[in-house]
């Protein structure tokens, strides 16, 4: 009976004693007492990985009241609470194995642990693991933006642990994602490591890259033998392009395996503190101003052993061939150096490639804006023959109507569907109210009518200024306009700009409707063709040019609210596109709505290509656009589309 007794009493206090390790945080704190009331970046480690290999569900709150510097050591027994200030200088201490209030204890017998940022920051990476796995989504996202920001080995295996239970599926990819970037970078299985990179080399992410790239990184090395222990990447000759002769042996000097060169400042020291009854050696000091004398003096004390020996040419090709230099990868595995360098190789193609589509959107897009800009001019231009210098500011006025319009109707939605129109009618008004007024009257003197066009664009812009002033207004683009279509981390393109392209498709596509499909089409045609033979048929030249003249200035408005979008809305909004859209249109053929869009992807390409070239200086860009240009002209002068019949002889 007493031996059961005493067999079930060791058996309890087992029990009691597991419990303690297995279930409680105090026994491990105690462990550490010492290194965590001090808490030093260099020695706290130990008591940290105790913490996180607890496995413990109460070590993540120890941890996070620990960072919050609400960890209190009570004096007289030396454990650990969390410590809320309850009044005065009393402190309400929570047990962290319980969770229940222990007491209220005054803060002179109590002592609060202040974690350094090193600490903190190495208890924030011993969190991240309790954080993968917690039920709260947003904790389970900040852990592993965290791994993102400063990935470690150490959470490879409870970023692995966490994958398989985790019910969110983007962050179950995003998981999946980090475990590939953290197996490249620290798994220390070579075939996992290797496995990864080849699956991750089809992705452009930048994480990837960041992942590669130290992989492949070499530092120069020099030795007496080439060592068997490193990962060799180039074994270099001395005197060739990648390793001049002087580097070398400055390789060798910096490894200590070489005596350096004597400088010059050197021997002049060395001579001026050997000087012995007005001589250096054998020479005068009189004679030591010629560098023949000088030498030979130092050379003279060399032989002494007074002075270090000076270098010579024999001495370096010496040293030279009794080494061999090299570079060394950082990673030491072959097999790992080998998939990275290929896989980046790929991963620099897929990236040329769609640098090379993003540059090409980007032309597109910039095409669309130019197109848009320039329709309207080539409606007027092309048709009347007028060089409507104040074209700009209709773009402005366009843009200045959306302004209005939102500031009544602060829907975005619904004050871009009601700018449209209204800018059209306003720009169509004051276009047909332009032509009346004085185009009309310098029909066939192209000179007056650019002075006239140009007087009236300073009046415009002026009076924006008196009426909105000079300060940009915000025409602000409806919410599902924001933000871009992002294929992959190279290219992406805006929202608003590919509703741009979409709306020069939608203004072409009328635009040849009305052409070819309406009576006033049929009219602006026979004008342009032959404006006497259009007259004799009973058309009204007068009034078509004054419609075409109004169309125009429409387009103009409409492609100034598309433009306010993006661009800032200013008085001055018309000078930026004024000359590209008679670049547009002179370039793309006058009077034809084809050549006015080959011409606005011409320019749109060659604009996009040049700043790719010279991406510094966009002003520098914008020049060699137009010697380009005009040299084009040269060649052809009457644009890539040229007018056929009697209008091309005008």
């Amino acid at each position: 009976m007493l031996r059961l007794f005493l067999a079930g009493l060791a058996i309890l206090f087992a029990c009691l004693n597991a419990n303690a390790q297995e279930g409680g945080l105090q026994p491990i704190l105690q462990d550490h007492q010492e290194i965590i009331v001090k808490s030093s970046r260099k020695t706290i480690k130990p008591a940290i990985d105790a913490l996180a290999a607890s496995g413990l569900p109460q070590a993540q709150v120890m941890l996070e009241t620990w960072v919050a510097k609400d960890m209190w050591m009570r004096k007289s027994d030396g454990l650990f609470f969390a410590g809320k200030k309850a009044e005065g200088r009393l402190y309400e201490l929570t047990d962290f194995d319980t969770g229940k209030v222990v007491g209220t204890f005054e803060k002179s017998d109590l002592k609060q642990l202040k974690p350094n940022s090193g600490v903190r920051a190495m208890i924030g990476t011993a969190l991240v693991q309790f954080q993968l796995t917690d039920p709260d989504r947003k904790k389970r996202l900040a852990a592993l933006k965290s791994i993102q920001r400063d990935p470690e080995g150490a959470l490879l295996e409870p970023l692995r642990a966490s994958i398989e239970d985790e019910p969110d599926v983007d962050l179950k990819a995003l998981k999946q994602r980090l475990e590939r970037l953290l197996t490249i970078g620290y798994d220390e299985d070579v075939a996992a490591r290797v496995a990864a990179i080849e699956e991750m080399s089809n992705d452009l992410g930048v994480d990837v890259r960041a992942a590669l790239n130290p992989l492949v990184v070499t530092s120069r090395k020099t030795a007496a033998d080439l060592p068997s222990d490193v990962n060799v990447a180039i074994i270099l000759e001395p005197g060739s392009e990648a390793l001049s002769r002087d580097d070398a042996y400055h390789l060798l000097v910096a490894s200590d395996l070489a005596a350096p060169h004597v400088l010059p400042e050197d021997i002049r020291l060395a001579l001026a503190a050997n000087i012995d009854g007005g001589r250096v050696g054998d020479i005068p000091v009189a004679q030591l101003n010629e560098t023949t004398a000088r030498a030979q003096a130092y050379s003279t004390l060399a032989e002494a052993g007074i002075v270090p020996a000076l270098v010579t040419e024999a001495d370096i090709d010496m040293a030279l061939g009794a080494h061999v230099f090299f570079e060394t990868y950082a990673e030491p595995s072959v097999e790992v150096t080998a998939a990275a360098e290929k896989a980046l190789k790929k991963i620099e193609l897929k990236v040329g490639l769609n640098q090379t589509l993003d540059l090409t959107l980007d032309a597109v897009s910039l095409a669309s804006i130019y197109f848009l800009a320039a329709i309207g001019l080539a409606i007027t231009f092309g048709v009347m023959g007028v060089i409507n210098m104040a074209h700009g500011e209709f773009i402005m006025m366009g843009a200045y109507t959306g302004y209005v319009v939102q500031q009544y109707v602060p829907d975005h939605t619904v004050s871009i569907i009601v700018a449209i129109p209204m800018a059209f009618a306003v720009t169509f008004a004051m276009g047909v109210a332009m032509e009346r007024l004085v185009i009309r009257w310098l029909y066939a003197r192209p000179l007056e009518t650019l002075l006239a066009t140009f007087g009236i664009s300073i009046a415009l812009q002026q009076l924006a200024k008196n009426i909105f002033g000079t300060q940009a207004r915000p025409l602000t683009a409806p919410g599902w306009l924001d933000g871009a279509w992002v294929m992959n981390d190279v290219v992406s393109i805006s929202y608003i700009r590919i509703a741009i392209f979409v709306l020069a498709l939608i203004f072409l596509g009328l635009f040849l409707y009305i052409m070819k499909r309406t009576r006033l089409g049929l009219e602006m045609r026979a004008v342009t063709q032959n404006p006497r033979m259009a007259g004799s048929m009973g058309i009204n030249p007068g009034r078509v040019n004054m419609l075409t003249f109004g169309l125009g200035s429409g387009i103009a408005g409409i492609a100034g609210v598309a433009i306010g979008l993006f661009a800032k809305v200013t008085s001055d909004l018309g000078n930026d596109y004024i000359v590209q859209s008679f670049m547009t249109v002179v370039v793309g053929g006058v009077g034809n709505i084809w050549g006015a869009l080959a011409g606005a992807g011409m320019i749109g390409f060659l604009q996009k290509g040049i700043e790719w070239m010279n991406p510094s200086n966009t002003l520098a860009a914008q020049t060699y656009m137009i010697i380009f240009i005009i040299i084009f002209i040269q060649f052809r002068p009457r644009g890539i589309i040229a007018l056929k019949g009697r209008a091309a002889g005008d």
